[in-house]
């Protein structure tokens, strides 16, 4: 098969790569679609140097990457019920980025009818972290204020509707061009970072929801009620081996005991529930993934470069050979 592999830290390539085998309880996809987010950057790069502590310190101990994933079930390992081949499925799995894929059934769910394999594919990562950011960091309730920066991005535009399902004002903070997709998401004022910063007027919001750059945190604290919610979960502006744009969540966390505030730097997890609960409002119309580009899989490298621009409205895809 076609994948995406890298047996050295650096620029990850396409390759032939043996076909995997579904051991006990294991599904093995034929995967039609997945999503590029930052973190398959960092995986492929092995930067900052705290993710080989994972994935392996001279060289990653698995050559595949990606995460999310949309595709059929080809075949059943020993042991497993609840899926048939033929299953149209979504979720995450090790080693996505090709053209079949080892997973496990817990951590898929059947695609809804009326959604595209990309759009599937679009929806986990990124739909978790706005999802257990706002649910379970924020404790966002209805009628309090959300200021969503990077509204027109992966977690931004998930983060805008979640947000307004949670019965929020929502303020969604877009560069130019974004601007009509972040109202058409439910956000009830946009504004556009190049001409306005949002951290300079008067306004105060009990969550600040920080997906894109790198604006000073006593900036980020000086827009929050007294007793708001900052959570960040971007910010690719940067450089240096050892942080590469953590510093930041680093800060808030330690800071985040001496003072009134919540600052907070979640990290996402792949849960079966949430997983379900994404699918769902998908489902109903509720929860639209936003597929921004398509890219075939032997595009990677300009995948990657696009990606890394920083101008990406929602969700990069990348599609298999033979799939589209």
């Amino acid at each position: 098969m076609k994948a995406i592999t890298r047996h050295v830290y650096g620029t990850p390539d396409l390759t032939d790569h043996e076909l995997p085998t579904p051991g006990p309880g294991d599904v093995l996809l034929r995967v039609h679609a997945t999503a590029l987010d930052h973190g398959v950057w960092h995986l492929g790069a092995g930067l900052p140097y705290p993710v080989r502590l994972a994935t392996g310190l001279r060289r990653p101990r698995s050559p595949l990457l990606g995460r999310d994933v949309a595709g059929t079930v080809e075949a059943l390992g020993p042991g497993v019920t609840g899926l048939d081949v033929g299953d149209e499925v979504f979720g995450t799995c090790d080693g996505a980025l090709a053209e079949h894929a080892v997973a496990r059934p817990g951590h898929l769910v059947r695609k809804p009818a009326g959604l595209s394999f990309e759009a599937a594919a679009a929806i986990p990562t990124s739909g978790f972290t706005a999802l257990q950011t706002l649910r379970d960091h924020a404790r966002l309730r209805p009628g309090q204020r959300v200021l969503v920066i990077g509204a027109g991005g992966g977690v931004g535009t998930f983060a805008v509707q979640l947000a307004k399902a949670y019965g929020a004002h929502v303020t969604g903070v877009c560069g130019p061009g974004k601007d009509d997709l972040v109202r058409s998401l439910g956000a009830d004022e946009v504004v556009d970072h190049t001409r306005e910063d949002p951290t300079a007027g008067p306004r105060r919001y009990d969550v600040v929801l920080d997906t894109a750059g790198n604006r000073p945190l006593p900036d980020l604290r000086r827009v929050l009620t007294p007793r708001g919610t900052l959570a960040i979960v971007g910010g690719e502006n940067a450089s240096g081996r050892w942080l590469y744009g953590t510093g930041r969540q680093l800060r808030a966390t330690a800071l985040s005991p001496f003072v009134r505030h919540t600052l907070r730097a979640p990290i996402s997890a792949a849960d079966p529930a949430d997983l379900r609960h994404l699918a769902g409002l998908a489902a109903t119309g509720e929860l639209t993934p936003v597929v921004g580009r398509t890219f075939p899989l032997a595009d990677f490298p300009d995948a990657m470069t696009y990606l890394r621009s920083g101008h990406v409205a929602g969700k990069i895809i990348m599609i298999m050979p033979g799939t589209a």
